[in-house]
C-alpha cells in the first residue's frame, strides 16, 4: 500500500515575520558564540538559518544593522532582568546596590563570551556607537533614579556613574573570560556603588555650614 504523499514530503511551517526575526537573532547569537563576531555576516547567518539571503537582508539590511539588533536584544534582556529584581528588592541602599551589581554581571555571564565581541564591533561605526551610548546613558539614568533616595540632594555625580559603568563592563568581562569569579565581580561592583552613594552624602556634609564658623550677629560689632 502506498504511503500518503504528506508523509513523503517534508513540510516546513511558514514563520511569521516576528517569529522569523526572533529565530534569526537566536541563530546569530549562536554563530557569534561558536565562531566569533568576525564570522558574523548576513550571508553566513542565512546559511546557518537555512534560509535565502534576501530574507536576512530584509530583516537587518546590513551587518551593522544586525549588530545593532543584537546589542538591543542584550540590553532589553538586561533591562527586564533588572526591573523585575528591583521591584522585588527591599527599599534599602544595600538591596538596590545588590540588584544593580548582580543584574549587570549575571546578564553578561548569561550571554557568555560573545557580548564583548559585539560591543567591540559596535565601536567601529559612529551610528552604532551612538546606539550603544544611548542605551548606556539610559542605564546610568536608571541607576541615578534608583539610588537617589540614598544619596545627597545633588545625587551621585554623572562622572561617578560613568565610572561605575566602566567598572561594571570591566569586571563582567573578566568574569565571562574566567579571569575572576562571578561572585568577585558582583562584590566589587556592589562596593563601588556603595562608595558612590557614601561620597555623595560626604560631599553634602562638607558643604553644610559649620556652627563653629557661623557669622556672629550684626549687633556684636557695634558694642
Amino acid at each position: 500500500m502506498a504511503k500518503p504523499i504528506s508523509s513523503l514530503v517534508k513540510t516546513r511551517r511558514r514563520l511569521s515575520r516576528q517569529d522569523r526575526h526572533e529565530q534569526l537573532v537566536r541563530v546569530a547569537w549562536q554563530l557569534v558564540r561558536e565562531e566569533g563576531t568576525e564570522a558574523l555576516s548576513l550571508g553566513r547567518l542565512a546559511e546557518r538559518a537555512e534560509i535565502a539571503k534576501p530574507v536576512v537582508y530584509d530583516h537587518f539590511g546590513t551587518r551593522a544593522g544586525l549588530l545593532a539588533v543584537l546589542y538591543q536584544d542584550f540590553d532589553a534582556r538586561q533591562t527586564r532582568l533588572m526591573d523585575v529584581a528591583l521591584e522585588d528588592s527591599e527599599p534599602t541602599l544595600e538591596s538596590k546596590a545588590t540588584v544593580i551589581a548582580s543584574s549587570y554581571v549575571d546578564c553578561v555571564l548569561l550571554q557568555g563570551r560573545e557580548i564583548p565581541g559585539v560591543i567591540a564591533a559596535l565601536a567601529g561605526s559612529p551610528e552604532l556607537e551612538r546606539i550603544k551610548r544611548d542605551y548606556r546613558a539610559g542605564f546610568i539614568e536608571k541607576c541615578r533614579r534608583v539610588l537617589a533616595p540614598f544619596t545627597g540632594d545633588a545625587g551621585i555625580a554623572t562622572a561617578g556613574l560613568w565610572a561605575m559603568l566602566g567598572a561594571a563592563d570591566a569586571v563582567s568581562e573578566a568574569a565571562a573570560m574566567g579571569d575572576i569569579s562571578a561572585g568577585q565581580a558582583r562584590d566589587e561592583l556592589y562596593e563601588i556603588i556603595l562608595s558612590l552613594a557614601a561620597r555623595s552624602l560626604h560631599g553634602e556634609a562638607r558643604m553644610a555650614p559649620s556652627p563653629a564658623t557661623s557669622v556672629p550677629p550684626l549687633d556684636s560689632f557695634t558694642r
